[in-house]
């Protein structure tokens, strides 16, 4: 296997928008063979998991398994997030390479040179129940009609905040509402010198971030049938409102975040509050206990109007490049790793979260304590959020239980239309994080927003010229 490199997210969408213990395996599932025929071999290239333990002690062990159970030879190799948009689109260049290839956001640029993988997706459906909507919704083109990708799993991302902080500052539930980054953010950093965490730089979390609040003030880039809608009052009140946020509760250091900035602020003891997923936290209970236990979590915030919703930005996308002899095995390979993400949800923390709530739990020893009355995979995710088996001793219970209803304020980066190519270069260019920190920086909202929407405008018109897109705008 490749070896493993240390790497930042940013490099990985840096190199985006350039590359534009039982196995418990499920019984085979028909599939209509492809033209390319059946194979014994499978090559499979991923990304070296945020949580080492996921790669080491579950994912690498359970492809052999899966190979020798299915009498398949498998290959996987390991390579950094940066690498794998720019060796996607080498090995789709040369016609050939890797059978699957896994990415953390929807490769829709590649839609052109990946097989369909709706059949996949409707026997998953079969056995499985529904696909989740956030996940139906960064795999598939409803213009073309074509699932591009294949998502069994995604990672939840709510608010971390410091609770001995907000108690001080007279809020020790946490921030609620956007404004509340403002009223008490505001007093955090005043009376005990300590800032949020919000990057306002070229970045994945300050993209998440961006998005967050503009869909958290009711506005976005699309609308739900791919017009460009970005320049409306509710986007200047968003951004208006960002540049009083930067003012009252931030610092300048955020303009030159990287994708780990905030996670290191955080266990540092240096920010108050976070937009990130579990793995913060995760690292505290390793690095630092006592910063820890003081770690609580909000679901999405709150906009002026009610409004509130996160991005998600770890969708965990598999494509088959058209150039694969080994279609069936990697179709074989997907459906029976939803049949198994109980496994991939333990070993990775609670990083991993499952596509298909419905899931059977196969019998057997899983490689985790079993859960009393836990059948379907949605029992096994409200269980371990409600008493999180890797809370340090002494921890409250119970700190991940507002993580369990994610599903109804998470959201694809193309909300409310599809994670479609021309949303994926707005993110890949980092329209939406330049446009709120030059407003921070004290450029005119309007401006700010003007020129966003005319770069928009200009990359929704190119993939809507090549078929991709839909709209008119």
């Amino acid at each position: 296997m490749a070896k493993r490199k240390l790497l930042t997210r940013r490099d990985f969408i840096k190199a985006a928008g350039v590359g534009a213990v039982a196995m418990g395996v499920a019984p085979t599932i028909f599939i209509p063979r492809q033209a390319q025929g059946a194979s014994k071999e499978l090559k499979i290239l991923v990304w070296s998991h945020f949580v080492p333990r996921f790669d080491k002690e579950w994912y690498d062990g359970y492809v052999q398994k899966w190979g020798g159970a299915n009498g398949v030879k498998v290959t996987v190799d390991h390579i950094n997030l940066a690498e794998i948009p720019s060796r996607t689109a080498a090995e789709v260049s040369a016609g050939m390479g890797h059978d699957l290839i896994e990415w953390i956001a929807p490769p829709s640029q590649f839609e052109p040179s990946v097989l369909d993988l709706g059949d996949v997706v409707k026997e998953a459906e079969k056995r499985y129940g529904k696909q989740h909507p956030l996940c139906r919704g960064s795999s598939y083109n409803p213009n073309t009609k074509k699932f591009y990708s294949f998502c069994p799993g995604w990672t939840i991302d709510p608010g971390c905040y410091r609770k001995s902080l907000w108690e001080k500052a007279g809020k020790g539930s946490g921030p609620e509402t956007w404004e509340d980054l403002i009223t008490y953010g505001g007093k955090i950093k005043k009376d005990q010198g300590i800032q949020l965490g919000i990057g306002l730089s070229q970045e994945l979390d300050s993209n998440m971030a961006a998005r967050g609040l503009l869909w958290s003030y009711d506005s976005s880039i699309q609308d739900a049938k791919e017009n460009v809608v970005l320049n409306n009052p509710k986007t200047l009140e968003a951004v208006s409102y960002m540049a009083r946020l930067f003012k009252e509760s931030m610092v300048p250091e955020v303009f030159a975040w990287t994708a780990v900035s905030n996670n290191q602020a955080l266990i540092a003891g240096r920010a108050s509050y976070i937009l990130n997923s579990i793995s913060a936290y995760r690292s505290a209970q390793q690095q630092v206990p006592e910063i820890a236990k003081d770690i609580y979590f909000t679901p999405a915030l709150r906009g002026p109007r009610g409004t509130r919703f996160n991005s998600e930005h770890v969708i965990y996308c598999y494509v088959v490049p058209k150039y694969s002899k080994n279609v069936d095995s990697a179709k074989k390979f997907l459906l029976d790793l939803v049949g198994n993400y109980d496994q991939a949800m333990y070993k990775s923390e609670l990083y991993n979260s499952p596509a298909f709530f419905g899931t059977p739990i196969p019998s057997g020893d899983r490689g985790y304590p079993a859960v009393k009355g836990a059948k379907k995979l949605i029992d096994l995710h409200n269980a371990w959020f409600s008493d999180d088996p890797f809370a340090l001793p002494g921890e409250e219970k119970g700190k991940l239980a507002v993580l369990k209803d994610a599903e109804k304020w998470s959201a694809n980066i193309g909300h409310p239309g599809p994670a479609n190519p021309a949303e994926g270069e707005v993110f890949a260019t980092f329209v939406l994080p330049n446009m709120m920190a030059n407003a921070a920086r004290g450029m005119a909202p309007e401006l700010a927003v003007e020129q966003a929407t005319l770069l928009t405008k200009t990359i929704f018109a190119k993939w809507r010229k090549k078929g991709l897109v839909g709209g008119k705008v």
